[in-house]
């Protein structure tokens, strides 16, 4: 089977997409997948080094800007149309994967101007405008939180969870943390200078911080050198890297993390059942990283800082309360644990294989 995915711009989308085009290999080693995306060079470096085509389009986003834009966009976007029908024709497509954001539609349009099935990936509590203005063209829905049932057809709709690779699926659950010894801090794919800033003041405030943990620490290719020299400044030595590329690695080894709360990182960190101090991106689309986060907390796996009270006094005081209270952070390791649903990839697969006509 021939498979075109829409996927690009961040981590967040890349890497679910990765991990369902990795099981359609599994059951289809003859096939095909193509990645369409914006061009970015960390897609291209993510998708090369998981051995994967990949297919350019130029777009641009809608929402939160000017009239200007707006207009320029719309105009790219008629222009990316045309582009995706010659990319899918090229590559005789029987599928179209679509997994929300901006390069999506134009995709996902295409396929509908050809017949080609096309099925929608949601993983967000609040879904994103560019899949619910697709959701009348898919032919399948997939979703992670029951919270986004309603905005699509009920008939089209599965909730099966956040696809993630298998290198996220552990057997057994991993030992709960007997301490906080260990700490990981990412801001998604593209860092977050204020989760940087603030864990640097943390940490400048904190001797217990400085004394008593170690850290490996994402920044963004932006803020690499800056957060490096500062760690410096302070006497730390610091694991500092503008990208990881291996999450399962660095998440088997933390005890507690400070991340954003996208829906691919909150996947992954229950697939561990490891325990996030979560500060949802404030800019994110009809606010859906704060309802990722809730969501999570509101099952007691995970603590929830909003950025606008974000400070690195306030952050520090999260830290070491649950350096604490260790007893607590073991509860919510488990409560992590048993939200995970490991087998959504599997699931998303047999039910696209069954609307090609397929056998799974």
């Amino acid at each position: 089977m021939r498979v075109v995915i829409a996927a690009g711009g961040t981590g967040g989308h890349v890497y679910p997409a990765i991990a369902y085009a990795k099981e359609f290999q599994q059951h289809d080693p003859g096939g095909s997948i193509v990645f369409v995306g914006t061009g970015k060079s960390l897609e291209g470096e993510i998708l090369g080094k998981e051995g994967f085509g990949f297919e350019p389009i130029q777009v641009e986003g809608f929402v939160g800007r000017g009239v200007f834009h707006m207009i320029r966009s719309f105009v790219l976007l008629l222009k990316s149309v045309g582009r995706a029908v010659q990319i899918l024709r090229s590559h005789h497509t029987d599928l179209v994967i679509g997994t929300g954001g901006y390069f999506s539609p134009p995709v996902v349009f295409a396929a509908w101007l050809l017949n080609i099935p096309r099925v929608l990936l949601e993983p967000n509590a609040m879904p994103g405008l560019a899949n619910r203005v697709l959701g009348p063209l898919a032919d399948r829905v997939f979703l992670a939180f029951d919270s986004a049932v309603p905005f699509f057809s009920p008939s089209k709709v599965k909730v099966i969870g956040t696809p993630i690779r298998k290198a996220f699926v552990l057997e057994n659950a991993p030992p709960p943390p007997k301490k906080v010894s260990h700490l990981l801090i990412f801001g998604g794919s593209q860092g977050a200078r204020a989760i940087n800033s603030a864990v640097l003041k943390a940490v400048e405030s904190s001797a217990r911080l400085r004394e008593q943990v170690t850290m490996t620490h994402q920044t963004g290719a932006d803020d690499y050198e800056r957060v490096k020299a500062a760690y410096e400044q302070l006497g730390m030595m610091v694991d500092v890297r503008p990208f990881l590329f291996d999450m399962p690695c660095e998440l088997a080894k933390a005890d507690l993390i400070v991340c954003r709360a996208g829906a691919s990182t909150l996947a992954e960190l229950s697939a561990y059942g490891k325990v996030g101090i979560l500060i949802p991106f404030p800019q994110a689309t009809h606010n859906h990283q704060e309802m990722n986060a809730r969501a999570m907390e509101g099952a007691g796996a995970a603590r929830v800082l909003l950025q606008s009270e974000l400070t690195g006094q306030r952050l520090a005081e999260e830290i070491e309360q649950c350096m604490t209270d260790i007893h607590h952070l073991q509860e919510m390791a488990g409560r992590s644990w048993a939200l995970r649903k490991v087998h959504a990839t599997e699931q998303m697969v047999h039910e696209c294989l069954s609307l090609v006509g397929q056998s799974g």
